[in-house]
């Protein structure tokens, strides 16, 4: 595939899905998986007190975390094996304690070995962060 867009088409491998849904790092953070398709995923996170910095305020590595994992969804929804090279958040509006926040990311360009996402993170419908990331595919 050499489009700049994602497919959306066809179905994630049953144990590839397994395997996205069954992430402990995920599962410890309460990052639950929405949907998931060929090159796009959607997870949802609703920020806890325990997630708080030392200003009061809900710490930025977990918005990071959210964005990261639905761009890891995405990367390695096709059944290939895919790992981060390069990785580029911008935070755009500060969140709450109780905002539950959607990462839905999408594949924006696969050529080869390596793929682009962009994954907006959203809270009530208002984009929070912007995530930008780039992958390398195993590929035969």
């Amino acid at each position: 595939m050499s489009e700049d867009t994602a497919t959306g088409d066809g179905e994630v491998p049953a144990d590839v899905r397994d395997r996205i849904e069954a992430d402990p790092y995920c599962e410890k953070l309460g990052i639950e998986l929405v949907d998931l398709g060929p090159g796009t995923a959607t997870l949802e996170l609703t920020i806890a007190e325990d997630m708080l910095n030392f200003h009061g305020t809900p710490h930025g590595g977990a918005v990071y975390s959210l964005a990261d994992a639905a761009f890891a969804a995405a990367s390695n929804s096709h059944g290939t094996t895919a790992v981060a090279l390069e990785t580029n958040m911008s935070y755009l509006d500060a969140v709450e304690v109780g905002d539950t926040l959607r990462a839905e990311a999408r594949e924006t360009h696969m050529a080869g070995r390596t793929a682009e996402y962009q994954i907006p993170v959203t809270a009530d419908g208002e984009r929070v962060a912007t995530f930008r990331g780039r992958v390398y595919r195993f590929v035969d």
